[in-house]
């Protein structure tokens, strides 16, 4: 479990094919400011949002720290930002007396959405993403929503043809801390709904019929 709070922007340096072309890649992360001391291979790291399970550890020949993950052909096809080089959100596994500064996260990406907006409102900035229609419904006004591993509160939502599209304020420490500040329009994004929400869903839509 994780909870949205980004730890640190790491880097994607290399990414190599495991296998033939129907395989996944394996990612060599530098972690930038995070501390890998109490890291260790089989535990947990959510990488733009989707939790990844750490192959191993190493130094590099310049003194920095890496680690390892492997990335399904699944995961590659239901996330964004993970099958190139370049910034990520990181953030460890939670502890059972951590904090819980953002909501319960899973890392598991429910889906992949699009930036349709993304501007200077003020002080801060307007994000607009476009979710796909399915994952409408758990979207709510000050709903909680995950966009490549940060929890956000949702000001806005609205049901269109092609999907649901929900605003987002981001204050400018979020973005400074984030890679977040990447973003432009078309851009994708990794989503994950409340995990709440989920359940709620599951609760009213269960028919006591269909019960054995």
């Amino acid at each position: 479990m994780f909870t949205g709070i980004v730890a640190a922007i790491g880097q994607i340096e290399t990414v190599s094919p495991l296998g033939d072309s129907a395989a996944g890649v394996r990612l060599a992360v530098n972690p930038g400011t995070l501390s890998l001391d109490d890291v260790s291979p089989g535990d947990s790291i959510a990488l733009q949002g989707a939790c990844m399970t750490v192959v191993t550890k190493h130094h590099a020949a310049n003194g920095c720290q890496h680690f390892i993950v492997d990335v399904s052909r699944e995961s590659l096809v239901r996330t964004a930002g993970l099958d190139t080089p370049g910034a990520v959100n990181l953030e460890k596994a939670l502890h059972a007396h951590d904090r819980l500064g953002g909501h319960l996260v899973a890392g598991h990406i429910d889906g992949v959405g699009a930036v349709t907006h993304f501007a200077p409102a003020g002080e801060s900035y307007e994000l607009r993403v476009l979710a796909p229609h399915a994952l409408g419904r758990y979207l709510a006004y000050k709903g909680s929503v995950t966009v490549n591993g940060v929890s956000l509160t949702i000001n806005k939502v609205q049901d269109l043809a092609d999907g649901c599209e929900f605003s987002i304020n981001l204050i400018a420490h979020t973005l400074s801390v984030t890679t977040l500040k990447q973003l432009k329009v078309g851009t994708r994004v990794n989503l994950e709904i409340d995990l709440i929400a989920r359940y709620v869903e599951r609760i009213l839509s269960f028919s006591k019929t269909s019960a054995p």
